[in-house]
């Protein structure tokens, strides 16, 4: 009883030790989970003004631009994959992965080829693993992206676009997978088509009455479109990995919850049986004395 009693003592000590490394995980998800939000709220804004003047030189002009020009037969796709580089986030990069096998599944349907990218190391280890190719990753940022790696990845995603067809390379669709946060609570794995350009007013439709403001284009909506199309695309690039960190925090502090809960009632469960073997130990030490004494006197009382 005493070597099983020791080993629940040190199963309890290692518990308490997890315990305190999940709740303070906890925490500093809890606290960093705040700014992210705050970012992702503070950039919808230019999103969606941006959004709008798109919108209306789209509107008001008759120019047909590489970046909104839609091949007859597209016959190769480039997925960008958003994933998070360390674990312990519960299904977060797992239903990315999910959304996107589904996302491939239903280009390979439509006869259309995949050049893959990723950002995040979960993601790059998931096809390193299964030997999968993959174009080009991007890693080290998931949880505080920065505007720089946004126009990093857009830049390598709108060259590969607008290279001639039939060049080694190109691609005629642009899809990216992340995860939006819709609350606390909710996070949707989501796939949406960058590019040929989807010219989208937000997450949330104006109103009938609401009209697009009128420009003047200078020097012509062909040089307005080309510095703009890629500051769009380059900014919703931003937006979806400052919604994939804002998911991956709240995530991981779900999943770090969960465990600490879990922790607690392990403990509960391995003090308890521990009380009992205890118990049961000092039950038999003195079933074993009163025994030894039963014994003696009988001796006793034999030899007289």
């Amino acid at each position: 009883m005493a070597v099983s009693l020791r080993e629940y003592r040190a199963r309890i000590k290692s518990t308490e030790s997890m315990k305190k490394i999940t709740r303070a995980m906890e925490l500093i998800a809890a606290s960093r989970i705040v700014k992210a939000q705050q970012r992702a709220q503070a950039a919808a804004p230019y999103a969606r003004e941006l959004t709008r003047a798109v919108s209306a030189v789209a509107t008001f002009s008759d120019v047909d631009h590489p970046l909104t020009k839609e091949e007859e037969n597209p016959k190769r796709a480039a997925v960008l994959i958003v994933t998070s580089d360390r674990g312990l986030a519960g299904a977060y990069s797992s239903s990315v992965l999910k959304e996107a096998e589904r996302l491939a599944e239903r280009l390979r349907e439509e006869g259309k080829e995949i050049d893959t990218f990723i950002a995040g190391r979960k993601g790059e280890a998931y096809y390193k693993f299964r030997e999968r190719p993959v174009e080009q990753t991007w890693t080290g940022f998931s949880d505080q992206p920065s505007y720089d790696v946004a126009a990093e990845i857009g830049e390598t995603l709108i060259e590969r676009f607008l290279r001639e067809q039939g060049e080694e390379g190109d691609v005629d669709e642009v899809h990216v997978v992340y995860t939006r946060f819709v609350s606390m609570l909710t996070q949707e794995p989501t796939a949406v088509r960058l590019l040929p350009l989807e010219v989208v007013e937000g997450e949330e439709p104006p109103e009938e009455s609401e009209l697009l403001p009128l420009y003047e284009f200078e020097p012509s909506p062909e040089a307005v479109l080309d510095g703009l199309l890629p500051q769009y695309v380059q900014s919703r690039i931003f937006f979806c990995l400052l919604q994939a960190a804002a998911s991956e925090l709240a995530a991981r502090q779900k999943a770090m919850k969960a465990a600490t809960d879990n922790a607690e009632e392990l403990i509960k469960k391995y003090k308890r049986i521990a009380n009992q073997a205890r118990q049961a130990g000092i039950t038999q030490e003195i079933s074993e004395i009163v025994g030894g004494v039963n014994a003696l006197a009988d001796a006793n009382a034999g030899a007289e």
